[in-house]
């Protein structure tokens, strides 16, 4: 019995070691280009920040409480600085903003452990990587981990123009090198990277990365529906038209099918009824139970949660099959069975 009951409290302690936030002084704000600057946080107590993995993000607490998601650009083995950097968008929801015009250097913040559904595959003989924009930010730190692995890879990084595209000053050396190919369309979409050709050809053992906005990944996931599915790695600012095509995925006319279901919170004993159009943070929210969410259209990863009884419905674009068995996004999951047990 006292077996069982500590491989049950294992994941419940990572879970909870997990949601644990940083506290964490902004170091410094550097213009890496126009309306893009890097964000330097350092520990506030000065012991080393937690390991992170290339391709992990973070989320940043600001002052108004809104949570936004940022994807780390040092290079991994880095333990003294978390980096990000953030493009200032006027039609976004107003978390670039604030970081932009309301952040100052020596300010205190709060931040997420660090996280990763965006991993680099540790079976990928070659690794090709397609960055549209500030969609480079991952990049950067997937490049480090390559290098130091000394493994093959190529970056096409699209971007409007020079005076647009960060890290220019550091990828020099690699476009020299021509392992990476910059490519700039001053704003005009005939003129974009031919994607098509780039990608036609799949040669086994290469893994694809992509990251940029919503029509660029339309676009790459288009040319590659040849490619073998696990060799195709990406994450999005938005869900825009991601489509997820799993088999436990729910379609539009399951949606519109929708019928309630319980949730049981097995620490606080509490259980509650999530009906057609709610969705569980909303109920959990509206019985006094705080969550931290973001983007709650399941493509972040702010409100991942572990699960440990019932069949989740799942309608996340994040979340592989692997993680599914134990977790599901409470903004936009339902279930299929009558009760969901989640680990809160």
């Amino acid at each position: 019995m006292e077996e069982v009951l500590m491989r049950e409290e294992a994941p419940v302690r990572a879970d909870e070691e997990r949601h644990k936030k940083l506290e964490v002084c902004l170091k410094s704000i550097t213009a890496l280009a126009d309306d893009v600057n890097a964000f330097e946080f350092t520990s506030a107590d000065g012991r080393p920040l937690p390991e992170f993995t290339a391709g992990s993000h973070i989320d940043v607490h600001l002052p108004d409480g809104a949570i936004r998601q940022y994807s780390l650009c040092n290079p991994p083995g880095e333990r003294n600085r978390y980096v990000i950097a953030v493009l200032r968008d006027p039609q976004g929801r107003g978390g670039s903003i604030a970081m932009h015009d309301e952040l100052r250097a020596g300010q205190k913040l709060r931040i997420s452990q660090p996280r990763n559904h965006f991993a680099l595959s540790t079976s990928a003989r070659r690794h090709v990587f397609v960055a549209g924009g500030i969609g480079i930010t991952p990049v950067m730190a997937m490049i480090a981990e390559v290098q130091r692995r000394g493994e093959a890879f190529h970056v096409y990084y699209c971007a409007r123009s020079a005076q647009r595209a960060a890290f220019l000053d550091e990828l020099k050396p690699l476009i020299d090198s021509g392992d990476v190919s910059v490519h700039f369309d001053n704003g005009d979409p005939r003129n974009g990277l031919d994607l098509v050709s780039i990608l036609r050809q799949y040669m086994p053992g290469t893994h694809l990365y992509y990251c940029g906005p919503g029509r660029l990944m339309d676009a790459i996931e288009a040319a590659t529906v040849h490619w073998p599915p696990a060799t195709r790695h990406c994450e999005r600012f938005s869900a825009g038209a991601a489509m997820d095509t799993r088999p436990d995925s729910a379609s539009k006319s399951d949606r519109d099918e929708d019928v309630p279901f319980d949730v049981e919170l097995h620490r606080s004993h509490k259980t509650f009824t999530v009906r057609p159009g709610e969705s569980i943070v909303d109920v959990l929210r509206c019985n006094g139970v705080e969550v931290d969410t973001s983007c709650c259209e399941g493509y972040c990863g702010t409100c991942m949660t572990r699960y440990l009884a019932g069949e989740p419905l799942h309608r996340d674009t994040v979340l592989d099959e692997e993680d599914r068995e134990a977790f599901l996004m409470i903004c936009c999951a339902r279930a299929k069975s009558p009760t969901l047990v989640l680990d809160i």
